[in-house]
């Protein structure tokens, strides 16, 4: 019953403990990039691109900051044309990384 109880709490931690989300997501290895905003109402060429992450260990320690305006604030971005995202994990709960990638013009 004992060893029952073991797997039944590991396959909870594997399926439920998705820290970084995306499209798709594997329980063994992640890499997923994928799109986001696209600045529809003028014309912003992607000069400049600038990312930011957010990190979590073993599920009990985050980290970083991926909120597109500070992204582009701290690279002097002015006009945003994209915004996109990617995801890394390692076992869903072991290393998972959540990134935001913004794109555009510093004028």
């Amino acid at each position: 019953m004992a060893f029952f109880r073991q797997i039944l709490f590991l396959c909870m931690i594997f399926f439920l403990g998705n820290c970084a989300v995306g499209p798709v997501s594997g329980v063994l290895f992640t890499s997923n990039k994928f799109a986001g905003e696209i600045n529809t109402t003028n014309v912003v060429p992607p000069f400049v691109t600038a990312t930011g992450c957010q990190h979590s260990i073993l599920g009990l320690v985050s980290f970083g900051n991926a909120g597109a305006g500070d992204i582009a604030n701290n690279k002097g971005i002015q006009r945003i044309a994209t915004i996109d995202y990617s995801t890394f994990s390692i076992l869903q709960v072991v290393y998972s990384r959540y990134c935001t990638i913004v794109t555009g013009t510093t004028y």
